[in-house]
């Protein structure tokens, strides 16, 4: 919502402050469509040569992020302590009634009941290939968290791959736009012969390209980077909060001792009140009797 109103405020502000100053829109609109085919063709023709098509895909997956913002919601951080403590609470009751939950989260009756968790790749993997270690005796927690550290560092730097991408384009915007601003003079010299009212409106007709090219930039292509950076980095948060809870674990911390270390390691925004956990981890314990 609030990216849809930011735009909105862009073009009202910009359009309607040039008009109020006695600006005519008609220049702009004759000029327009030729303008955004140079630069818009071109920063995409960069954006390609630039990117593979795995790239081209996540930033087209990415733009959405924009509008809808991070993944994970108060309630998601909410149920991951809940499944984190049953998995938790089970590998230390049975070591072996742990196996299948981990070998095979999709049939496990614990991990279903998270659908939304366990419908991310990325998180069950994070949890179930570090419990399955755990029970390869593969358990020094300095270890552990060393590679838990470069895997979700791993999984940021590919997260971002579309950000980065996009700031690219933000750059390279500008100068495109001077290339079609330059054209646009060259076109004029051509016509050099013509009176100063035709002269004028091609000349600003060439300078729309330099306008469109620093608009496009920074009031669009730089804030959508920012604004996917920013929510790659939030919901990297929740796997931070596996990683916290399950070193807590290998340091052999009580069980409720883990999820309240992952508790107080959830974003402000995010995190559960201590009431409001302790009766979600009630309900968790009735359905397990």
């Amino acid at each position: 919502m609030f990216g849809l109103i930011g735009i909105a405020v862009i073009f009202v502000m910009v359009f309607g402050g040039y008009i109020l100053a006695g600006g005519k829109m008609g220049i702009i609109l004759k000029a327009l469509p030729f303008e955004l085919m140079m630069i818009g063709g071109a920063a995409t023709g960069a954006f390609l040569i630039g990117n593979d098509s795995s790239v081209v895909k996540q930033t087209a997956k990415d733009m959405a992020k924009v509008f809808k913002g991070p993944k994970w919601r108060p309630s998601d951080y909410r149920e991951l302590l809940c499944l984190l403590f049953e998995l938790i609470r089970l590998a230390r009751q049975s070591p072996v009634a742990i196996e299948e939950h981990v070998e095979s989260p999709k049939e496990s009756t614990i991990f279903t009941k998270y659908p939304k968790i366990l419908a991310d790749k990325y998180a069950v993997e994070l949890i179930c290939d570090t419990m399955r270690s755990v029970s390869m005796n593969y358990d020094d927690p300095h270890q552990v968290e060393d590679v838990l550290d470069k895997r979700i560092e791993g999984m940021q730097h590919h997260a971002l791959h579309s950000s980065h991408a996009l700031q690219s384009m933000a750059d390279a915007l500008p100068a495109l736009g001077i290339v079609a601003a330059v054209l646009g003079v060259i076109k004029t010299m051509a016509s050099i012969d013509q009176p100063p009212e035709v002269l004028g409106k091609l000349i600003g007709g060439a300078l729309v390209g330099t306008f469109l090219g620093v608009f496009l930039a920074y009031g669009l292509a730089s804030p959508f980077a920012s604004k996917v950076r920013a929510v790659v980095e939030e919901d990297m948060h929740f796997y931070q909060l596996i990683r916290e809870v399950l070193v807590a674990n290998l340091h052999n911390h009580a069980t409720n001792i883990c999820i309240e270390v992952g508790r107080q390691n959830t974003p402000s925004h995010c995190r559960p009140s201590f009431v409001e956990l302790e009766e979600a981890l009630k309900n968790v314990k009735q359905d397990a009797a």
